[in-house]
Formats: C-alpha cells, structure tokens, sequence
C-alpha cells in the first residue's frame, strides 16, 4: 500500500503521552514513540518524498486540553493531514479522579468541537482519528483493569461516531492490541496497559501507516 500523503506535505500528530514521547526534551522534536516511527517508515518506503511530521502530543492531556490548544497547535500549522489520538485520560480520569473527569458525553461534545472546527477553518486537511487503547485482558468488575475495559467501548464508540461524522480515516488500535494479545503476552507490548514499549509503539506506528495508505 502507498502511503497517500504527497510530495511537500505537512502531517500533524496530536494527543498525550503516547503521542508526546519525550518530543518536548531529549527526543525532540518527534519523541522516540510511534510519531517518530512512522516518519522513520515513511522515509524508507517513501524515499522520494518529502513529508513534514510535526508531534503536538503533550502528557497527561485529554480532549479538553486539545480544545484549549487547538489554535495554536493545529490550526495555525495549516496542516494536509492531521492525525488525533485521545481518550485514555479522559476515561481514567472520570474512572479514578471525579473532579478531573472527562465523561463519554463530555468528550462526545469536545471532540466535535475541535472537529467541526477544523473543517471549517482548514477544509482541505484530511483527518485521522486513532482510537483510545488498553493492553490488558483483565476483565473482573472488581479489578482497576475490568473498570477500565469495561468503560473503554463507551470511548471508542465516540471516536468511530466522529470518525462517521467528518467521513475521517479510523485507525482501531485498541482492536489491534486485543488481536494481538489472542497470541502473546501483554509485556510484549507494554510494561503497563497504557504506555507502550518501543514493540507496541511500533504495532501503533504500522496502524496508523495502513490507515493513511487506503
């Protein structure tokens, strides 16, 4: 599959810390996660293009946060591609910390919010949506993890209604990560079901590609 973004085109990728990896510091300006892995592949399979990645991913952000940087961090870039990845604070918030929570209506609205405003202000940019993942198969109600898995689907319903909405490309990571788990063990992808090591980082970097090569 080619990757369908041209010649002297910008991609934007924004979200939290799965996104962010480090971009602010050490491993400016793209991080050391799926972002940087992505430019990598695009540079190998790709080689007479050049294509423009910027990582606007910050830690610990939810949609929220994206609302209130979207000016700045999206719209004044003009970008042709736009990739969103956002979710999993949103849930562990309204999950473990109430007065910081981010419920599935709430990030139903912001979300079309920044949406909608993005195709009104940049008509041209293509967008990408990543949906929110969890590198776990630990669904008891009474475990920490089953409230996550649990409460996860509501999210991901979201996304994908947004991504129906403004006629996006959808990359299913969380769907990804549950096929793979059906053969190997959560550590091969992560220390923890949320922050990927680099072998996960590189299942997201692959998604992404085969979402933006259709």
């Amino acid at each position: 599959m080619a990757l369908k973004i041209q010649d002297g085109e910008t991609v934007l990728f924004i979200g939290d810390s799965i996104t962010d990896c480090g971009r602010s510091g050490s491993e400016r300006p793209l991080g050391n996660g799926y972002v940087k892995l992505f430019a990598d592949l695009a540079t190998i399979r790709e080689p007479a293009r050049r294509i423009r990645v910027i990582n606007k991913g910050i830690g610990g952000h939810k949609v929220t946060d994206l609302r209130a940087r979207w000016e700045d961090d999206v719209l004044r870039h003009k970008p042709d591609w736009l990739s969103v990845k956002i979710g999993i604070n949103d849930l562990h918030r309204t999950l473990f910390y109430p007065p910081d929570a981010v419920p599935p209506d709430i990030f139903q609205k912001v979300y079309d919010e920044v949406l909608s405003l993005t195709a009104k202000r940049l008509p041209k940019c293509r967008l990408l949506l990543v949906d929110p993942f969890y590198i776990s198969t630990d669904s008891r109600p009474g475990s920490a993890r089953g409230q996550v898995l649990a409460l996860l689907p509501d999210y991901l319903r979201v996304v994908h209604m947004m991504s129906r909405r403004y006629k996006t490309r959808l990359a299913k990571t969380h769907e990804m990560f549950q096929k793979l788990l059906e053969h190997h063990e959560p550590d091969t992808f992560c220390g923890e079901p949320v922050h990927p090591n680099l072998t996960g980082h590189l299942a997201i970097a692959e998604t992404v590609y085969g979402a933006l090569s259709k």
